[in-house]
């Protein structure tokens, strides 16, 4: 019930202002997002980088019903992008990209583009692109253009929700050799019709879909937090033949650093999504939805304690 609540607050304007300007939000809100500038984000991702971890990072931001906006979007991430290629990280400095920032709530064509221009820049930095998935109506959109972006850049990755009735299917259909796909369990607030709802059924969604991309070809991106999923991903990679290199831990930036060290030490590839920029409202709020936790500690940090 919570967690519901706080997915309706993650879209409620006047929460969003409430939440914003309370002057101690933003000192808590740095434990899940890297800064707001691209050097807070540069510092972030070097850092990580020294710990012997790989990065997907996100500039903050979503929804925009303006093309200038989308525009500017697009040229934040290419300014990021040549921010750190001097990192020399290649493939281990990657960017994930909201197509609903760069257009395409206005015009898929839009999206398109803008996110061509960011594969492009990715590319010159021998990196690429994920595309994230948003709520259920911009699924058939996100793979469409996912499909024409791969003509031209392969590699582009894409996130997949668990949740949605229809993930397991589209896991099947990702799961050609070649083909990057981050196994996510969901962030949206979905209604009964297109997602299973509760956490068991969403659990089990979630192995079914791994044990797809798993049998599969491609290169699965198992997003997880959760214990008992990182084991079964170790016990599905031994039955089907995987090695370590051939799939990799994805975890977000600020949650169980300690796990995210050890599986890195155990020689995984492990990859932190580090969010960035002053647009963080929704994302926060996804995160508290999340886990109990971060709701805690939220409450804990506003108290001082």
């Amino acid at each position: 019930m919570l967690g519901q609540l706080l997915l309706a607050a993650s879209r409620s304007g006047a929460v969003r202002r409430a939440v914003s300007g309370f002057p101690p939000t933003k000192k808590v809100v740095g434990r899940f997002v890297a800064g707001e500038s691209v050097e807070e984000a540069r510092n972030a991702v070097e850092r990580l980088s020294d710990a012997k971890l790989a990065v997907t990072v996100d500039h903050l931001g979503e929804e925009t019903l303006d093309a200038r906006a989308a525009e500017a979007t697009a040229d934040a991430y290419i300014t990021l992008l040549q921010a750190i290629r001097p990192l020399g990280l290649g493939s281990r400095g990657e960017v994930s990209v909201k197509l609903s920032a760069v257009g395409q709530r206005l015009d898929d064509a839009m999206a398109m583009e803008h996110a061509r221009e960011i594969c492009a820049a990715a590319a010159a930095g021998g990196s690429t692109v994920t595309l994230d998935m948003e709520d259920h109506t911009t699924v058939d959109s996100t793979l469409s253009i996912l499909r024409k972006l791969r003509e031209d850049h392969p590699a582009t990755g894409v996130a997949i929700q668990a949740y949605l009735f229809r993930s397991e299917q589209d896991c099947r259909d990702l799961s050609a050799e070649g083909s990057r796909v981050r196994l996510v369990k969901g962030a949206y607030r979905e209604p009964a019709s297109v997602a299973h709802q509760g956490r068991t059924a969403v659990d089990k969604a979630y192995v079914r879909c791994l044990r797809i991309l798993m049998a599969g070809k491609g290169y699965p991106m198992v997003a997880t937090h959760d214990d008992r999923m990182i084991a079964i991903t170790e016990l599905l990679a031994d039955r089907f033949g995987r090695a370590i290199g051939d799939h990799e831990f994805q975890m977000l930036y600020g949650i169980r650093t300690d796990r995210q060290e050890a599986l890195a030490g155990a020689g995984h590839t492990v990859r932190v999504y580090v969010p960035y920029g002053d647009d963080w409202y929704g994302y926060f709020m996804r995160r508290l939805a999340e886990r109990p936790a971060n709701v805690a500690f939220f409450l804990r940090a506003l108290g001082g304690k």
